[in-house]
């Protein structure tokens, strides 16, 4: 009887296994196939065992909110001193064109119950309206509205149905409309 090797926690190819290589290949992966790749995909591309991820994540809920907290983390940081607008919009459209880049990251932020990855957003959308002065609950509605409209946009971007939403000429209008209303209750 022979006995299949296992494939333990070092990656074919003598490479070291560590987190940041495993969500190196996550985002890899979500770039080729515009969803979060399974566990065992991930694994396999990755030349390890299945059970050698748990070994840097605990669970798979704890890959994704690293996976999407590093995704996330890389859209624009509003620059303290320039003007609230221009930093909202550049927020904006650099937020859509993650979520353009990888299909998959906006279900899959959508169906986290961890808040790590919006916490970045939030943090920034702060950081780009701090010059209006909005209280705490007139800050939050803003960002929610923001942030919905956003996700709405990123939906219709994926529409096979949709077409003319690949670049940010639609966005303008309806943009421009939310930062002066945000402006007016200021």
């Amino acid at each position: 009887m022979t006995v299949k090797g296992k494939r333990r926690g070092r990656p074919l190819g003598g490479a070291a296994l560590s987190q940041e290589r495993i969500l190196e290949a996550a985002t890899e992966l979500l770039g080729l196939e515009g969803k979060v790749p399974s566990l065992r995909k991930l694994a396999t591309s990755l030349g390890v065992d299945v059970m050698a991820l748990y070994h840097y994540f605990p669970n798979k809920g704890a890959l994704l909110e690293a996976l999407c907290c590093q995704l996330v983390a890389g859209i624009y940081t509003p620059v303290e001193g320039q003007p609230w607008r221009q930093e909202l919009t550049r927020l904006s459209q650099s937020y859509l064109a993650l979520l353009r880049r990888h299909g998959g990251l906006l279900e899959t932020l959508l169906g986290m119950s961890s808040l790590g990855p919006a916490q970045v957003f939030m943090t920034r959308f702060d950081q780009a309206v701090t010059p209006l002065g909005l209280g705490e609950a007139q800050r939050g509605h803003a960002m929610a509205l923001l942030v919905d409209y956003l996700h709405g946009f990123a939906l219709a971007i994926h529409c096979t149905s949709c077409g003319g939403l690949e670049d940010d000429t639609h966005l303008q209008g309806p943009l421009n409309f939310y930062l002066d209303a945000l402006e007016a209750r200021a």
